[in-house]
């Protein structure tokens, strides 16, 4: 009797622990590690000020300097109308679109053929006057701020896209130069060798076969071309007054007698955002790439 009442419950022990197994495993599953935490936490930490600002848009300026609120209470879409129909908003937009635009198809003009000569030929200096690029680049806008403000007023170009197009590319072209020079050092020169014997000239061949083999580096080169114009303030503010006045400048010229207009101001920084997120979307492959070469 004692051995019929007991089977059931010994028969019953391996199932328990194949439970007990599977409780454990799934407590560890869904046990977050440190790394995991670490990111969560960056990430929370990067786009909060995103979130806020685009809160601070959809309310109005009586609720943004009210009580403390995680979300809009009253939501409005208001500061973006205001935006999208007052010229001296809206313009903002499309004058630093059309130098940024006009200072990335120079700057990657200026830097394909002088990148190619770094990559390709040794000559007297070469290592010099690639260091010397280098240190333009690192001089700080607000030492040719002057020097620019009284070059362009005295040749008619102060407040014009070009102007403010041309300065950045003394930034623009050093770094372009050094990106572009180490992926088309990265091709071999035999490319240009069996194009040559098959009869291509050098326009022919460098716009056919080279630039579709350094595209990648063309895309890296435009995107922090792209991203130092549309955020660099000073130049464009010192360049322009009126009729180029990019939306940076704007933003830090809108404070009235009754204030600042908080609403609209985080409705303009979020439209600001846009571009350069759309960039970075589109050349997200391309930059991954230009991690890889060490060039980025």
């Amino acid at each position: 009797m004692t051995d019929a009442t007991s089977a059931p419950d010994a028969a019953s022990i391996p199932g328990d622990v194949t439970a007990a197994r599977r409780r454990a495993k799934s407590r560890r599953r869904f046990r977050p590690s440190g790394s995991v935490v670490v990111m969560t936490l960056y990430l929370v930490f990067l786009m909060l000020p995103i979130y806020w600002l685009i809160n601070m848009s959809l309310k109005t300026n009586t609720e943004i300097l009210g009580a403390f609120s995680l979300w809009p209470r009253d939501l409005t879409f208001a500061n973006y109308v205001k935006i999208l129909t007052d010229p001296s908003w809206y313009m903002g937009y499309v004058n630093s679109i059309i130098y940024v635009t006009l200072n990335t198809v120079i700057s990657i003009a200026v830097a394909l053929p002088a990148a190619y000569a770094f990559s390709r030929y040794s000559f007297m200096g070469d290592k010099h006057l690639f260091f010397w690029l280098l240190t333009n680049r690192m001089a700080p806008p607000a030492v040719f701020a002057l020097p620019f403000f009284q070059l362009y007023s005295s040749v008619g170009l102060f407040d014009t896209h070009i102007a403010v197009a041309l300065a950045h590319t003394l930034f623009n072209v050093p770094l372009a130069v050094w990106i572009l020079e180490g992926f088309m050092r990265g091709v071999p020169r035999e490319i240009d060798e069996t194009a040559y014997l098959d009869g291509y000239s050098f326009p022919k061949f460098f716009v056919k076969i080279f630039m579709p083999l350094v595209a990648s580096g063309v895309g890296v080169a435009a995107f922090f071309c792209f991203m130092f114009s549309w955020v660099e303030l000073l130049l464009s503010r010192t360049l322009t007054s009126v009729d180029a006045k990019p939306i940076a400048a704007t933003m830090t010229r809108t404070v009235s007698a009754s204030g600042l207009d908080w609403g609209v101001l985080a409705a303009a920084g979020v439209l600001t955002i846009v571009p350069g997120a759309l960039v970075i979307w589109f050349v997200r492959n391309y930059i991954a790439k230009g991690f890889a070469l060490g060039r980025v």
